[in-house]
């Protein structure tokens, strides 16, 4: 895949990802994994972000909010311990760099105040990957939601999985991916995602996505 950290073309996909500094836990309880999927919504938007609009709302009625318009269109996404991936689509110029910045402000200076620390989250500049749409999007979305496997099976990369029907289970039921909202779940993580790409997602039976995932990995990690 060719790495790249912009300019981004308008109506291509990126694998858009960052992992925390010295990999540090940035997720440590499900409010700081909600509290960032509701940032993944609000943060689309070419006005300003504004904290208030979470205040002691709901995380459904959070992702209810009226935006106006989109920086990016968001295909998939999934948050580990210390890193998260997105799939983005730029909407607006210079909406990917926007919205990417936004987010990780945003979520660092809810995190810092939280657990009371300063400074950064998140390495800087976030990475980036362009992916053609076809079969490399497929494979980067299976990518991204296979992510959780190694919380269960740490060496499914290396296709060796102890327990397919568990593994499976737990991806599906993993609360921090868009994977659910692919299946046609009524999962309200749905807002956050492109309404086009969640119209035409497919879920791939287990040892298929793995398969792609792998591959992606392989050519990801491809100079």
């Amino acid at each position: 895949m060719a790495r790249t950290n912009g300019p981004f073309t308008a109506g291509e996909w990126y694998h858009c990802y960052n992992r925390s500094i010295e990999k540090r836990i940035s997720f440590e309880d499900s409010q700081d994994y909600q509290r960032f999927l509701e940032l993944l919504y609000l943060a689309n938007d070419e006005s300003p972000l504004r904290r208030g609009d979470i205040g002691a709302r709901t995380f459904k009625e959070v992702l209810g909010i009226p935006r106006g318009k989109a920086l990016v269109a968001i295909g998939a996404f999934c948050l580990m311990p210390n890193r998260f991936d997105l799939v983005l689509r730029e909407v607006s110029e210079g909406g990917i760099t926007t919205f990417m910045r936004k987010l990780g402000t945003a979520y660092t200076l809810y995190f810092n105040a939280r657990h009371k620390r300063v400074g950064n989250l998140f390495l800087k500049p976030f990475q980036s990957s362009h992916v053609p749409m076809g079969r490399s999007f497929q494979h980067i979305v299976s990518y991204i939601h296979s992510n959780p496997a190694m919380l269960y099976e740490p060496k499914w990369e290396r296709n060796h999985v102890v327990d397919p029907q568990f593994l499976e289970e737990r991806l599906m039921a993993y609360p921090y991916s868009s994977l659910a909202a692919h299946t046609g779940a009524p999962a309200p993580t749905r807002a956050i995602l492109d309404a086009q790409v969640l119209s035409a997602a497919r879920v791939l039976p287990l040892q298929k996505m793995l398969q792609e995932a792998r591959q992606y990995a392989a050519d990801f990690e491809t100079p």
